[in-house]
């Protein structure tokens, strides 16, 4: 019983000093996603994409209002209702004065691009793309789900 109850503070102990660790800057809403740019927060583009024929979906707009120069961009995310190891990242073409992806395992560029996923805190995560991206429109989105946070690597 003794033993039992030490393994439980120690536990208790090592996941709060845990959680203090991180000292970076906090996303001020949650279920938004905000790029990471030293110790400032940019908010994604938050929106709905409109399924079209198929597997095709759609964002009005060329281009995102949420720019990164990082060919691996740093997401930070203080979650809520939005799991972050449900969301997906996916690159966008411009096409007709919209952004669009076609979501299948047989096209090329409508796979879900690599993310890491590390839990920084109770309902904190970061999340990084684990692969260089190409200048571009992309959006991660939450596995299932027609709502996007839409950015570009310029």
């Amino acid at each position: 019983m003794a033993g039992r109850l030490l393994f439980c503070l120690l536990l208790l102990g090592a996941s709060s000093a845990w959680a203090a660790d991180y000292t970076g800057p906090m996303p001020p809403t949650a279920d938004m996603i905000y790029l990471v740019h030293a110790d400032n927060l940019i908010a994604t583009e938050a929106g709905e994409a409109k399924q079209e024929k198929g597997d095709t979906y759609s964002v009005p707009g060329v281009a995102s209002s949420a720019r990164t120069p990082l060919a691996e961009p740093i997401f930070l995310l203080k979650s809520e209702k939005l799991s972050a190891e449900s969301l997906e990242l996916y690159r966008l073409e411009a096409k007709g004065g919209r952004r669009e992806t076609t979501v299948s395992s047989k096209r090329r560029g409508g796979r879900a691009l690599h993310l890491q996923v590390t839990r920084l805190e109770r309902g904190l995560y970061r999340i990084e793309a684990s692969e260089a991206l190409e200048n571009g429109e992309y959006a991660l989105t939450p596995a299932g789900s027609n709502r996007v946070f839409c950015f570009e690597v310029y």
